[in-house]
């Protein structure tokens, strides 16, 4: 070949190969910076039709927000290069997001196969086989779990499955693995705080909970469960504290207006219990027994009986079946009413209804009182 043709052909490469790189360069720029239609243009302005510009292309049509034109090309790029991890990844995730799961699937599958020891390509099956609502997605996180044990996502649903399952133990031990490698990780922090609490381990879940609370993950569900935990703890105090929380959340919440004013009438603070249960019977659209029979004991400790046998009538209007409104009812009648038959009838009621499936300790109670009752009425005739 003559010398001088040689010599433009090899300045003609370089001149070409250099117009791609300046022109790739300015594609990155823009990329770079979000100008992701003029990047696109730059990209597809040279002739070139090799993985490196389907893969930025890819990667440019994904982030501008057009899927099915990232798809192509990051087909294009496994179909010239099968080997191209990183874009048969980012395919795959793609795909997922475009809810073409099977064909998603298919792509982990292979790098899984390829790659045993890979989490990544483990998980994203699981996560596929979870939107499929396919049981088998735990495997897929177990065996992430079983590569890697700090795999803090794979983790966090092996925990939750194991908690929605009540199988509490094995919940805890993979929160705690979790844990142990980010100790603020919110999400293993709430399997771990519900675990215990589900297991009645009330001081073991504050502590969860608190902590939560203190990582700015306070929400009504937290301080509820704080309240009540609390509440088992023999901590009145704290457990009307996050009650009170939660409350600032939800306002409408009947059930922890209920739960504030049952504590409030053990507290001896009567008229806070009053306001709460009272709030609680306004709010609360179903069988509303349990509200009008604290909102009557709290009467009754208040010593007024007149509001406390309305109360627990309404008690038991709600429900006839409420075997402590009948019981509590008389007792609040016993202090009321001067007239002893009066009295005496209102136990009587109460052994009636329940004598066969009744507490044992209240039928004696009432029994014993009925018997008292009896010699008094004998004795004033």
């Amino acid at each position: 070949m003559n010398k001088f043709i040689f010599s433009f052909i090899l300045l003609f490469i370089a001149s070409k190969a250099e117009a791609q790189t300046s022109a790739l360069s300015m594609a990155d720029s823009l990329y770079a910076v979000g100008n992701y239609s003029e990047a696109i243009d730059q990209l597809e302005n040279v002739s070139s039709n090799s993985v490196v510009i389907h893969s930025r292309l890819a990667k440019a049509w994904e982030a501008k927000g057009n899927p099915k034109e990232a798809a192509k090309h990051y087909q294009l790029v496994l179909e010239q290069d099968p080997n191209q991890v990183l874009s048969a990844v980012s395919y795959g995730k793609l795909l997922m997001k475009m809810n073409q799961l099977e064909k998603a699937d298919s792509i982990f599958a292979g790098l899984s196969k390829k790659y045993r020891k890979n989490t990544t390509f483990h998980y994203q099956r699981g996560l596929i086989k979870e939107k499929q609502r396919d049981s088998t997605a735990i495997k897929y996180f177990m065996t992430t779990v079983a590569l890697d044990m700090t795999h803090q996502k794979a983790l966090y649903k092996v925990a939750k499955d194991f908690l929605a399952h009540k199988q509490y133990e094995q919940a805890k031990f993979f929160s705690k693995q979790g844990l142990e490698v980010n100790p603020i990780n919110a999400s293993l922090l709430s399997i771990l705080a519900q675990a215990h609490f589900r297991s009645d381990q009330y001081k073991s879940a504050i502590q969860a909970f608190e902590k939560l609370a203190e990582l700015g993950q306070g929400s009504e569900f937290i301080h509820t469960k704080l309240g009540y935990a609390y509440y088992q703890q023999k901590d009145p105090k704290k457990a009307i504290e996050n009650y009170k929380k939660a409350l600032e959340y939800e306002d409408q919440n009947a059930g922890n207006h209920h739960a504030l004013g049952k504590i409030y009438a053990l507290t001896g603070d009567y008229d806070k219990s009053e306001q709460h249960l009272l709030m609680a019977i306004i709010l609360k659209d179903q069988l509303i027994d349990a509200e009008f029979l604290s909102l009557a004991l709290t009467y009754k400790l208040k010593e007024d009986y007149k509001k406390a046998l309305e109360y627990f009538e309404k008690a038991l209007e709600e429900n006839p079946m409420n075997e402590r409104a009948l019981y509590e009812r008389a007792i609040a009648a016993d202090n009321y009413f001067k007239d002893l038959e009066t009295r005496r009838n209102y136990y009587q009621a109460y052994i009636n209804k329940f004598e066969e499936l009744g507490s044992q300790n209240l039928l004696y109670l009432a029994k014993k009182r009925r018997k008292d009752l009896d010699e008094e009425i004998h004795m004033s005739r």
